[in-house]
């Protein structure tokens, strides 16, 4: 995968050029001639902020030039963040269930191994359609690049780009109302249609009508798990 200038989206061999620990020059972009990548040098609370505001720049220094799939360490990333994901999901599926059955002590065994066996399976289910139908969509209505032909690279680009549930371990401490829940959802739909522009340099309004539909699809197949469990 090579990187690419933050600015224009432009393809560039390297970020910068280091001449002993600690002395680097950034490169410039040949298309815009601007840095094709200030975010090397800054801090990583600088590029969560650029991340939080949507900033298609910092998506683009987060999936092209961070994010390389050649690497052992991303290849690992890759595990690790699907992991996360599937355990933050599966968190936020029994804070919904805890809310709608209104969990207490007086519950039995058998009734609390059975939630969570229901949960399990409406998380493996409904991010599987969610993926599956984010990588149809991919293949049928965008036009893919080069660097991102495999599917776990693009796979590894919605996970990280996913990364607003992490909030909903604040709910472990303090609590919040339930749409809560709901709005984090919103933010990582719209988060996972900023990856995906910036993946197919396509229009924000297609990718948020593809996102919209995976979500839609993923939130059907909970709800029709939930009718089939009751």
């Amino acid at each position: 995968m090579e990187y690419r200038c933050v600015q224009c989206g432009f393809g560039i061999k390297k970020l910068y050029v280091q001449y002993s620990p600690g002395n680097i020059r950034l490169m410039k972009c040949e298309n815009c001639k601007a840095v094709a990548d200030e975010y090397v040098e800054c801090e990583l609370m600088i590029l969560l902020i650029d991340l939080i505001l949507h900033k298609t720049k910092a998506y683009r220094h987060l999936i092209h030039n961070a994010l390389n799939q050649e690497t052992g360490e991303c290849k690992g990333l890759l595990w690790k963040s699907a992991l996360g994901f599937l355990a933050l999901d599966a968190y936020r599926c029994l804070l919904l269930e805890m809310a709608r059955e209104r969990w207490d002590s007086s519950m039995s065994f058998s009734s609390v191994t059975w939630t969570y066996v229901k949960i399990l399976v409406d998380v493996f289910l409904g991010n599987l359609f969610l993926f599956c139908l984010l990588l149809l969509m991919m293949r049928i209505s965008f036009t893919i690049p080069v660097g991102f032909s495999r599917h776990k690279d693009f796979i590894l680009a919605i996970l990280v780009s996913s990364y607003f549930k992490l909030f909903l371990l604040a709910m472990m401490i303090w609590e919040f109302p339930l749409s809560v829940v709901f709005i984090i959802d919103l933010f990582v739909l719209s988060s996972n249609a900023m990856a995906l522009k910036v993946i197919t340099e396509s229009t924000m309004e297609k990718c948020i009508g593809a996102c919209f539909t995976a979500h839609a699809a993923k939130f059907f197949v909970s709800h029709l798990l939930k009718w089939c469990f009751a």
